[in-house]
């Protein structure tokens, strides 16, 4: 059945007035969506729709829009009033978001009206959304406009698939945190009812995952997130230009005419070239401060160099931008009474939207492009330049802050704080030789040529596509009575049964003193019944350590498992390990979690032969939250390129080497014997491993205790349920061999 696609950002693509009718617009998503489109809907989409803000009345809407022709969407306009949506997108998005989410937190203007009428836009968009959505729907949301919209739909139709990006940097926490409290929860949980969220780099996709932990306590498991009983994945997808669209513009005839004239007019002088949108984001002055001390420096290059710098109009309404614009023409106009003269102008400026023909004839003519923006989340003018270099001449100096320097590494990178390594690199980027500059350009190019736009898009799309197929699995269902009807039979009629049992919060109830919760005789002699029967393999499998599980069950005839892998211990063995004890970081981890101990009453550190945890269950609530966040943020940073992982079980954080875990232990036990039967319980996340292993696997029974979502296929409320159903099967196995039930 083909499903409907609907894309949502905060304009329509295309533009509506009175005067000039309808106009479609240009940018970077428009043309990424129409290049996936025009491989893919026709396979995979009956409708295609884009839901957004048609900058027009609705009665001026009405009457144009039926002069849309050839039209690759279906358009869904959303009408809000027009003070809020001043304060919606003047106000909360361009004055406190993207200020914030840029590192400039000093631009940042808390406003609540601005952010209650951000709200209500978004409720707006829900709402004109809901009208119409159908449970195979796929809706894909789009930047900081609309960063509470996915959580809005996900409320009202949970089975909709909904994929988010957010085309602007996600902040560090630190800068994250500047937010009021309320704000911060609401902006990911937000982001949060997507299936699918993604970022330009890894960075961005690390800061949210900080944020998430942080602010929510909710920890991710490479780069999977459970929240709201429901897997959510984030990942990276750097979106990218049309290549061939680019590339083949250098030999347009308007292009090659306009860079002959440009090539004419500029008198055989070097030429830099830059264009930006009017934005403090930019570094236009700090770039206009290093083109002026490249020529105090380099005196033999006056007369010898223009800089042609385009600057579009952009939110020049809001006070910060107005002034920013002000400071570029004064800094401008001294640079040229100062260096200049009548025969040579040092700056060419142009505050005005460029044709496509005359970018791309500038892209081309230019000797060097220097792009220095003080943080951006992507930077597409980069890779056009790139792309548009058929000849494979030219020069990139791009910053360092940019998202797109992670690709184009061929690059010269600068600081765009550092005004003389900006000179330094102008002078080096102007000498560069021929030869060099085509390897340089040749190699970007074959990077941007492999992960096009359309690769983009598709890639999102996949794995959008992926994620609601890892969900499935991945859910809540009660053991009912007709499943444990057909669990007792084919356990009784199996004759090789694997049983794997977690401890802790499974086969016992959780203890304040973990070192407390010891077996009772009726577990023992229940667990020795099963472990006689000799049909079964039975397993204790769990994050205790080895000594513990000998003191314990050392007595009985079962396979140990310790710290969820690191040991085991066959019955009637000695206890082995197949890891390199490599312990030299427990102490610093040990001192680590020390300083929590005292910063959090009732905590203490737990040392294992491979690990080290923190428990927490005995202190306060709020407070062993709140410094297990803290606790488990500073040891990621402590493991960083060590070969070990934080976890954040229950009511623990727990540092252990990294590639231990039940999944894989219990990969080694499958693959050993040929079981027809297989029975695996736990409660905790360090079970998931366990459950994914399993999955695909017939005559399986795995199990969850507790009302979370898992990847076991069913859930039951308390341990006490998990030994009634042990229980059970003994009593089963035991008329099997012709004993009495007891």
């Amino acid at each position: 059945m083909k499903k409907r696609l609907i894309i949502v950002s905060n304009r329509l693509p295309v533009t509506v007035d009175e005067e000039n009718g309808v106009q479609q617009a240009s940018g970077g998503l428009i043309t990424a969506i129409n290049s996936y489109l025009e491989n893919q809907s026709l396979d995979m989409y009956s409708d295609v729709f884009w839901a957004g803000v048609p900058g027009s009345t609705e009665e001026v809407w009405s009457n144009a829009v039926e002069n849309i022709t050839n039209s690759s969407f279906t358009y869904i306009p959303v009408f809000p009033p027009q003070a809020d949506y001043d304060g919606y997108y003047n106000g909360h998005s361009n004055s406190v978001i993207w200020p914030l989410f840029h590192y400039f937190p000093s631009y940042a203007n808390y406003n609540a009206n601005s952010y209650d009428a951000y709200l209500k836009i978004n409720e707006l968009f829900a709402e004109t959304l809901l009208r119409d959505l159908q449970p195979n729907d796929t809706v894909w949301v789009h930047d900081y406009h609309l960063l509470p919209l996915c959580a809005l739909l996900r409320r009202e139709r949970p089975d909709i698939t909904i994929g988010f990006f957010l085309h602007i940097p996600f902040p560090s926490f630190e800068i994250f945190r500047l937010l009021p409290k309320k704000w911060q929860e609401d902006v990911l949980k937000g982001m949060l009812g997507a299936d699918l969220i993604g970022f330009h780099t890894i960075d961005y996709a690390s800061h949210f995952l900080q944020s998430i932990l942080m602010v929510l306590g909710l920890d991710n498991d490479r780069h999977l997130i459970n929240y709201d009983n429901r897997l959510i994945k984030v990942d990276v997808f750097p979106i990218s230009i049309d290549f061939k669209k680019f590339i083949n513009a250098y030999e347009d005839e308007k292009v090659v005419a306009l860079r002959n004239a440009f090539y004419k007019e500029m008198s055989g002088r070097k030429i830099i070239f830059s264009v930006d949108r009017l934005d403090y984001t930019k570094g236009v002055q700090n770039r206009l401060e290093g083109y002026e001390y490249f020529l105090r420096q380099n005196p033999q290059y006056h007369e010898k160099v223009v800089f042609i710098m385009v600057i579009v109009p952009s939110r020049d309404t809001i006070a910060t931008y107005a002034e920013k614009k002000k400071g570029i023409d004064e800094q401008i106009s001294r640079i040229n009474s100062e260096i200049g003269n009548i025969h040579w102008v040092p700056v060419i400026y142009q505050y005005n939207h460029l044709v496509f023909e005359e970018m791309i004839a500038l892209y081309t003519a230019c000797d060097l492009a220097l792009i220095t923006p003080l943080r951006d989340g992507m930077n597409l003018v980069s890779k056009e330049f790139v792309a548009s270099r058929k000849d494979k001449k030219g020069v990139l100096i791009i910053s360092e802050m940019a998202g797109a320097a992670r690709e184009l590494t061929d690059a010269l990178m600068i600081n765009p704080n550092d005004i003389s390594e900006i000179a330094d690199k102008i002078k080096c980027g102007l000498e560069m030789s021929e030869e060099e500059q085509m390897y340089r350009m040749d190699t970007m190019q074959k990077r941007i040529s492999s992960y096009d736009v359309k690769a983009w898009a598709d890639d999102f799309m996949t794995e959008l596509k992926a994620i609601k197929e890892k969900q499935q699995p991945f859910k809540i269902k009660f053991m009912d009575v007709e499943t444990r009807t057909n669990l007792y039979k084919t356990y009784q009629s199996a004759t090789r049964r694997l049983l794997l049992l977690d401890y802790d919060g499974t086969l016992v109830s959780f203890s304040a003193n973990p070192a407390l919760a010891i077996p009772d005789e009726a577990l023992l002699k229940l667990l020795k019944k099963l472990c006689e029967i000799p049909e079964n393999d039975v397993f204790l499998i769990s994050g205790r350590s080895s000594a513990w599980l000998e003191k314990n069950f050392g007595q009985l005839p079962i396979n140990l498992i310790a710290e969820h892998g690191a040991r085991y211990k066959w019955k009637n063995n000695e206890w082995a390990t197949e890891i390199q004890t490599n312990n030299e970081w427990k102490s610093q981890v040990h001192n680590i979690m020390d300083i929590y101990v005292r910063r959090c009453a009732n905590s203490f550190v737990e040392e294992k032969d491979f690990s080290m945890v923190w428990h927490y269950r005995n202190a306060n609530v709020e407070q062993g939250k709140l410094r297990a966040l803290e606790l488990s943020s500073e040891l990621n940073e402590y493991i960083h390129n060590r070969n070990l992982q934080v976890l954040m079980g229950n009511k623990i954080v727990e540092v252990r080497q990294s590639g231990i875990n039940k999944g894989t232990s219990i990969n080694n036990v499958i693959e050993k014997e040929n079981y027809d039967f297989i029975f695996a319980v736990g409660d905790d996340k360090t079970d998931e491993d366990m459950f994914r292993a399993l999955v695909d696997r017939n005559n399986t029974f795995t199990i969850k205790v507790g009302t979370d979502a898992s990847y076991a296929k069913y859930n039951l409320h308390t341990p006490q349920m998990v030994v009634s159903l042990l229980n059970k099967m003994s009593e089963l196995t035991m008329q099997v061999h012709g004993e009495t039930k007891l």
